[in-house]
C-alpha cells in the first residue's frame, strides 16, 4: 500500500510540474490537472482505509494535509495571476499572463515550487524555511530584476513591482493554506 501511495503521489507532483509546461494548451493543463487531482484523492482514500476504525482522526489528518497542500500549490497561481491583473489596469486576465511570461519567465513554475516549499516548512514546524525560501528566490532573480535585457516597454521599476506583488501573494497564500491546517 505504501508503494502505490508514494507511486500516486510522485504521479501528481509530475503532473502538476506537466500541467505548467508554457506551451501546452489549455485543454491539455485542464486535463493534466484533473488527472493531478484524481491522483491526490486518491492517495487520500488510500490513506482513509488504512487499518479499520483505529487511527481514524490520524487519517484524517493525513488527508487534510495532503489537500490544503494542493491547495497551496495550485490555488496560488490563478489568485497571483488575478493579483497581477488588477496591478495591470486595463489589461485582460490574458494579457497581463502574457507580459508576466515576457518580463520574468518561468514564474508561474517557480510560484509553485515556491508555495509548496513554504507550505511544507511551515506544516513541519520549521517557519524559518519561509525566509529561506525568499532568500534564495530573491538571489536567484536579482539579475533578472535588474537586467536591460527585458522588453523596451518595461522599466526595471515595474518588473520589481511585479515581482514583489507577485511573490507576496504567493507567499501570503501558501501561508494562509497552512494556517488553515494548523489551526485544527
Amino acid at each position: 500500500m505504501t508503494a502505490l501511495i508514494l507511486s500516486l503521489t510522485a504521479a501528481a507532483l509530475v503532473l502538476a510540474v506537466l500541467a505548467w509546461v508554457p506551451k501546452a494548451g489549455s485543454t491539455v493543463q485542464i486535463v493534466l490537472s484533473g488527472v493531478m487531482l484524481a491522483c491526490l484523492i486518491a492517495v487520500g482514500l488510500l490513506l482513509l482505509a488504512g487499518d479499520g476504525v483505529d487511527g481514524w482522526r490520524e487519517r484524517w489528518w493525513n488527508v487534510l494535509l495532503l489537500l490544503a497542500g494542493g491547495l497551496a500549490v495550485t490555488g496560488g497561481g490563478p489568485l497571483t495571476t488575478s493579483v497581477l491583473a488588477l496591478v495591470d489596469r486595463g489589461n485582460t486576465r490574458a494579457q497581463s499572463t502574457q507580459k508576466a511570461g515576457e518580463v520574468l519567465r518561468g514564474g508561474a513554475l517557480i510560484g509553485s515550487l515556491e508555495r509548496g516549499a513554504i507550505y511544507a516548512a511551515l506544516v513541519a514546524g520549521w517557519p524559518e524555511g519561509l525566509a529561506i525560501v525568499l532568500a534564495i528566490k530573491g538571489l536567484a532573480r536579482y539579475p533578472e530584476l535588474r537586467s536591460p535585457d527585458q522588453p523596451a516597454s518595461v522599466t526595471p521599476q515595474a518588473v520589481a513591482e511585479r515581482f514583489i506583488i507577485g511573490t507576496f501573494t504567493s507567499v501570503l497564500w501558501s501561508v494562509t493554506c497552512a494556517a488553515f491546517l494548523l489551526s485544527r
